[in-house]
């Protein structure tokens, strides 16, 4: 969802639950007619974005459960609020994941743009022999591992790890939790890919297990976390030949 009119009707609906399409008509009618806002609502009621109690001109309309998952962010106007004016959660939000099992997150044509993708991919690697399958598995692993331990402030390099990983063969300078960190990463994604069918379907207990692979021998906490974790605000950008783009870190980020 990227039309403007619509983020404007959602907030609308969002500030006025329990409105009905006249009363939003009303509040846009010196720019939209009428059908366009029936048009625009049933799109959203497709998307499940909202969604809608009674029939005919008694029709009520309210932000849907699913709308904590799906609706869009503007990062950029976000941060360019003071944090006081940000809209900030107290306290993560456990009913997600009853959510998640409920909430069809994806249309059909993502659906099908997904299927064709997974298609493709089953495709390529049928074509690998087994020492390639492992080779590309363990490139994803140093990767993946790197750039995860890199968030939480791991100070290895790229090739530091690759060495870690593959050789085992910490890097001068590092701390032993650093070495850690890293190798946790490659034992919960090795996990991961052993036992596929492990996050199906997704619980609080699950993700705590592969949680728990991530923190062993570290000084950290178990399970979700029950305070705000404040890092401080600063800009990173990533480039590539093929892309760019930027993670924006501010105080008060609960993870």
């Amino acid at each position: 969802m990227t039309e403007t009119r619509q983020i404007e009707i959602i907030n609308f609906i969002q500030n006025h639950a329990n409105c009905s399409s006249g009363e939003i008509h009303k509040e846009f009618a010196t720019s939209i007619s009428f059908a366009t806002v029936k048009r625009i609502l049933t799109q959203l009621l497709t998307d499940k974005f909202i969604i809608s109690e009674g029939k005919g001109k008694g029709t009520k309309y309210f932000i849907s459960p699913s709308h904590e998952l799906l609706y869009s962010i503007d990062l950029y106007k976000y941060y360019e609020r003071e944090i006081d004016e940000r809209r900030i959660k107290e306290e993560f939000n456990l009913d997600i994941f009853e959510l998640l099992d409920k909430t069809e997150i994806l249309n059909e044509a993502e659906l099908s743009k997904l299927a064709g993708l997974q298609a493709k991919f089953t495709e390529n690697i049928s074509q690998l022999s087994d020492s390639e399958y492992k080779k590309e598995l363990e490139r994803l692993a140093i990767d993946l591992s790197w750039k995860s331990s890199q968030i939480e402030g791991n100070t290895y390099s790229l090739l530091e790890t690759e060495r870690l990983l593959k050789d085992k063969e910490t890097a001068a300078g590092k701390t032993k939790e650093e070495a850690i960190m890293l190798l946790n990463h490659k034992d919960a994604l090795d996990f991961i890919v052993e036992n596929p069918d492990y996050l199906i379907p997704l619980k609080i207990s699950k993700v705590e297990d592969i949680h728990s692979l991530l923190i062993k021998e570290l000084a950290v906490d178990k399970n979700l976390r029950k305070r705000r974790v404040v890092f401080q605000e600063q800009i990173i950008v990533h480039s590539t030949s093929n892309f760019k783009y930027v993670k924006h870190w501010n105080p008060l980020v609960n993870l």
